[in-house]
């Protein structure tokens, strides 16, 4: 599986370098997702730029994506996201259940937005 991993302090980017994202290749990208989230990644962007295709078994390994970061108390973005991808998260509904934003920088924006509102909301807890 092709891909790159820039760590940043509040998150890490993912670039997935493949253009299919189906039963080849989600086994290997669910196991990327644990092995990060186990070294401490809390969030995580996930670019599609390069993906053209993904079915059913890509679309599983997105939903534990979302599990494995969503779970732990942090967050889940997909970013530029090709147009058959999107067209088939939306068939699934799953448009409604993932964090998909246009670029990397309002993934980032996004993720920063997250972990503000948990600040709130472990403040107003106490």
């Amino acid at each position: 599986m092709k891909f790159s991993v820039d760590k940043q302090d509040k998150y890490t980017l993912l670039t997935l370098g493949e253009e299919k994202l189906d039963s080849t290749i989600s086994p290997e990208l669910k196991s990327e997702f644990v092995n990060l989230q186990t070294t401490g990644v809390t969030s995580l962007i996930l670019n599609l730029s390069a993906t053209k295709y993904a079915d059913s078994s890509g679309l599983s390994a997105l939903l534990t994506g979302n599990r494995t970061f969503s779970e732990n108390g942090g967050s889940f973005v997909l970013a530029a996201i090709s147009p058959f991808v999107e067209k088939l998260l939306t068939i699934s509904q799953l448009n409604n259940v993932l964090n998909i934003v246009p670029t990397n920088e309002e993934a980032v924006d996004l993720v920063f937005m997250n972990d503000l509102e948990r600040g709130f909301e472990e403040a107003g807890e106490e």
